[in-house]
């Protein structure tokens, strides 16, 4: 059986029981798998180092996403995001005209060059194309915060203005 590769070079690992896994009974006496385990490791650090996986403080729930009418290539997507307390996103782009309406709880927003925000339920907030979402957390240490996100972009990532 073919190893995987990575750009890390090939994943070498050897496999107890003459390179089968154990059979339910082995598993539950206990015997150690050192091999699977590594495999598993290496596997979760590249998906982070890779970027797969999002941030786990923000549980994001597409809504809809609808192509806009007299507007070719161009589409609205609609979301809820969740911060648990503490919770927040690492900074990041859109690439696509950002609105937020806090739902629940308080958040801190600020994107590059503007001053930090604090909003409440009720409040918006507004991100350009061009704009880099530096800060986007909870503001409670206690706290869930939840907000709607409404985002008109391009259909082709990467390309709205």
């Amino acid at each position: 059986m073919a190893m995987p590769r990575t750009n890390l070079g090939p994943i070498t690992a050897r496999l107890p029981y003459g390179g089968r896994a154990p059979g339910p009974r082995a598993a539950h006496a206990g015997l150690a798998l050192p091999g699977l385990a590594l495999l598993a490791l290496v596997s979760l650090a590249l998906s982070a180092a890779a970027g797969g996986a999002a941030p786990p403080d923000a549980v994001v729930a597409p809504l809809i996403t609808r192509d806009l009418a007299g507007m070719p290539g161009k589409e609205v997507t609609v979301e809820t995001v969740e911060y648990p307390p503490g919770g927040k996103s690492p900074p990041h782009s859109h690439h696509a005209q950002v609105f937020v309406y806090v739902l629940e709880g308080s958040l801190r927003m600020q994107v590059q060059g503007s001053p930090l925000v604090t909003l409440v339920p009720g409040a918006t907030f507004y991100e350009s194309p061009d704009d880099l979402h530096v800060v986007s957390e909870n503001a409670s240490a206690t706290k869930p915060a939840k907000f709607l996100v409404v985002m008109v972009k391009d259909k082709t990532p990467g390309t709205s203005r």
